[in-house]
């Protein structure tokens, strides 16, 4: 995850960056989900029988900790369709692991909507554009009302909340109105998510946006998060699975404060890029474990062996541990803005390839911007 407002604010003011002291997981706990999302990578339905037992998780939770893992973001299918998931969550919680919830916000109520933001330490609900493009996306008339009304309860607790947006072909041209309605709503936080070829992602890899395009998005997400520091508006803006964003970053923040370049490119080098299989993993409604959720390989399966041995071994690992500058091949090889995003996404580079180190194909730095002759 790249945090654009929280390095803004925090050189400028020059304050602590804050960071995530120790490793995230984000847990697929149920394949069952109610929705039939089109860029989803799990290919969830509601038919499906959850593997993992309650105590099989807990377990697992306490070899996650020893190993260094402090966060997990709890996602699906639709997570909450786990009978036990605030059972879960308590575990987490008496053992010092913060949790999220990754949600489509369907199964929120008045009823249950205090419950589930006092379990959790965020909760993050998806809305993928207007109304006529949200369910298109969901794959269910109707889903973006019942969505926008779950965002509405949880926002009005005063929890930590945030819309989740992925960014495709089908869905850029509500970019816009995705950033109006966190602003009109007052939401606290807006993440937005690039496409990465996986699951029904790799089934609609036509989705994909151009390279122009995915720039002239992030030129525009850009241009909110600094209008929003200036103007003092408390919204955070999040990216993710595009590390090549903090590449642009910088460039227009150095143009912005010149004096705090430097200072600005040791936090991103310091951040270190992509970060599968370092500070980020992948467990499955299977129990198979990946560097991240749209890995093409598992490094292990927490049914067969402690997690705690399937993270600390494997000559995979190793290599993608490799920072800041792994040896990524094609474009990557010679570029000197490597140590920023650390090559990019691996799942993406192996859907196109087949090769795990060939380059990011999504990457749209001009070569000017990765600093080449």
């Amino acid at each position: 995850m790249f945090r654009l407002s929280n390095l803004i604010s925090s050189v400028v003011e020059k304050r602590p960056e804050r960071i995530l002291d120790g490793s995230i997981a984000i847990w697929n706990f149920t394949n069952r989900c109610n929705l039939s999302c089109l860029h989803c990578y799990s290919k969830s339905t509601l038919d499906e029988v959850d593997t993992l037992t309650t105590e099989q998780i807990k377990k697992t939770i306490l070899q996650m900790k020893s190993s260094g893992i402090k966060f997990i973001i709890f996602s699906g299918g639709e997570p909450l369709t786990r009978k036990d998931l605030f059972e879960i969550a308590d575990f987490c919680k008496e053992n010092g692991v913060i949790t999220y919830l990754s949600s489509n916000g369907l199964y929120f109520t008045k009823g249950n909507v205090q419950r589930i933001v006092d379990t959790f330490n965020y909760v993050g609900i998806s809305i993928d554009g207007d109304e006529q493009t949200h369910d298109h996306f969901r794959g269910l008339k109707g889903a973006f009302r019942e969505t926008l009304k779950a965002v509405k309860l949880a926002n009005a607790t005063g929890a930590k909340v945030g819309i989740r947006f992925t960014i495709t072909k089908e869905t850029i041209n509500s970019l816009e109105y995705i950033f109006k309605l966190v602003e009109d709503e007052n939401i606290p936080k807006i993440y937005i998510s690039h496409l990465v070829y996986s699951g029904r992602g790799l089934d609609n890899l036509k989705m994909d946006l151009t390279k122009e395009q995915r720039r002239k998005s992030v030129e525009f997400i850009l241009d909110k998060a600094f209008e929003y520091y200036k103007t003092g508006r408390e919204i955070e803006i999040v990216t993710g699975n595009m590390e090549q964003d903090g590449i642009l970053f910088l460039d227009r923040f150095s143009r912005e404060y010149p004096e705090l370049a430097g200072t600005m490119r040791q936090r991103l080098v310091a951040w270190g890029g992509n970060s599968a299989g370092r500070k980020l993993l992948n467990i499955n409604s299977e129990g198979d474990v990946r560097p991240d959720p749209f890995f093409p390989l598992t490094v292990g399966n927490i049914i067969e062996q402690d997690f705690s041995d399937i993270w600390r071994e494997g000559e995979l690992l190793d290599q993608l541990r490799v920072h800041p500058r792994r040896q990524i091949k094609g474009i990557c090889a010679e570029c000197e803005q490597i140590d920023i995003c650390n090559g990019g996404s691996r799942a993406r580079a192996y859907a196109i390839t087949g090769d795990l180190w060939s380059e990011d194909p999504s990457c749209y730095l001009t070569q000017d911007e990765r600093g080449r002759d």
